[in-house]
């Protein structure tokens, strides 16, 4: 492994632990008039699209999402249902026990941190509110920069805002998005975290051909960068 100066991490699944969509959802769902399964069914199909902004703001978004699963509610209705949808993302994120411990180790060590994220509007509006936050000096959101992973403009982005070159940085992730690729791709080291809950993780186009380095754990990332944390 090169030596490192910054660690870039994905959120979703890595510094969180696996997601699926709770009960909350259904709230939403029905201040929208419209079958759970009918909404999780657009929300699916389109999360390209509207992880990468291309339909506008969160009101926006969502007054598309209803279009497509056939449904017109008031506009009244509809702001709710951003705030209910808000609210069910929150909930179906859990930190990983290790992520404030691996984040402050890394800072500790003198290391850059950033997170790079594919996410619809939700999660740029929470992250402050999350204990990582502070621990992040850079944060890249797919809804904000337009583009996608395995796109290199989200990883080169990170880079720019660390003023360090992609071959200085390290990247975790689960795999989803393509990610450890267009990591690679971008110049950067690319780390596959395998956590035993990922089993169940709701993930899009994920990268099941991976051949490089995993990790079972976030706490391995600091045995990457600082080799003389091994335990002897």
């Amino acid at each position: 492994m090169p030596v490192f100066h910054a660690v870039l991490f994905d959120f979703f699944g890595t510094l969180t632990r696996s997601v699926q969509r709770g009960t909350a959802h259904r709230s939403t769902a029905e201040l929208l008039g419209c079958p759970v399964e009918a909404l999780a069914a657009v929300l699916d199909r389109s999360y390209y699209e509207r992880a990468s902004g291309r339909f506008g703001d969160a009101e926006a978004t969502l007054r598309w999402v209803c279009d497509q699963a056939g449904v017109n509610p008031p506009e009244s209705a509809l702001r709710a249902a951003v705030r209910s949808r808000h609210r069910a993302v929150r909930a179906d994120t859990r930190l990983r026990d290790e992520a404030v411990p691996v984040l402050a180790a890394l800072r500790q060590r003198g290391l850059g941190t950033g997170l790079v994220s594919d996410c619809t509007h939700e999660l740029p509006a929470f992250l402050p509110q999350l204990a990582v936050d502070p621990l992040l000096d850079v944060r890249v959101f797919s809804v904000e920069l337009g583009r996608c992973k395995p796109d290199p403009a989200l990883y080169l982005a990170a880079c720019r805002l660390l003023g360090l070159p992609p071959t200085d940085c390290l990247y975790v992730g689960d795999g989803g998005s393509r990610e450890l690729t267009g990591a690679e791709q971008a110049g950067l080291t690319a780390v596959r975290l395998a956590a035993p809950d990922l089993a169940e993780h709701m993930v899009f186009d994920a990268e099941p051909d991976w051949t490089g380095p995993v990790l079972r754990s976030l706490t391995e990332v600091i045995e990457l960068v600082d080799p003389a944390a091994v335990p002897a």
